[in-house]
């Protein structure tokens, strides 16, 4: 009886030096993670609107009513998850958008609309997908086909629709789809909400 109260003693204080350290250890990365992800975030907004200095970008809340409605029309798996105005929208605007339907999990894209509905770039915050497939999404042979574009909607070529096509990733549908998905987010909620 003594040598479980003895291990129980033993293991009670291990886990209270471990949770302590744990503790720790997220204070004192928390703040260099939070300036990381913000740094990363403006290099977005700056390279989908490369010409415009990166005063001239201000963060606007999101309409969540215009958001909910946009996501229900396109029927996708999507959020809107930030708004910024580029010279109080005489630019453009740089809209945030995520879709959860990646093969990887979700993809998260910003993505540059000048004033008059084109896009004037695409930039990746967020995507997991696979190696020498999905992940070539982030190449420009892929992304450029939205850039320059102005339209209502894209559709992935192979699937067919209405809008503007894009030609499908060699054997990362999903990924072109869950791209093409926030993108369409990002224009739906840009023509509905300015």
């Amino acid at each position: 009886m003594n040598k479980i109260i003895k291990n129980t003693i033993i293991l009670t204080v291990i886990t209270l030096i471990s949770g302590l350290l744990l503790g720790l250890a997220y204070e004192v990365t928390k703040d260099p993670i939070a300036q990381s992800e913000e740094n990363a975030k403006r290099e977005a907004w700056q390279a989908v609107f490369p010409d415009a200095d990166l005063g001239s970008f201000e963060e606007t809340d999101v309409d969540s009513a215009v958001a909910d409605q946009v996501i229900s029309d396109l029927g996708i798996d999507a959020t809107i998850d930030e708004v910024c105005t580029v010279d109080g929208g005489d630019t453009g605007y740089v809209i945030t958008a995520t879709d959860g339907e990646g093969y990887g999990g979700d993809i998260q894209v910003v993505v540059g609309i000048t004033a008059d509905g084109t896009v004037s770039g695409i930039s990746f915050l967020s995507i997991s997908e696979t190696a020498g497939l999905g992940m070539n999404a982030q190449n420009e042979s892929f992304y450029g086909q939205y850039v320059g574009v102005q339209t209502d909607h894209f559709y992935v070529s192979k699937d067919g629709g209405e809008g503007e096509p894009i030609d499908a990733i060699s054997g990362a549908t999903i990924t072109t789809r869950a791209v093409t998905g926030a993108v369409n987010a990002a224009l739906g909620y840009f023509q509905n909400a300015f």
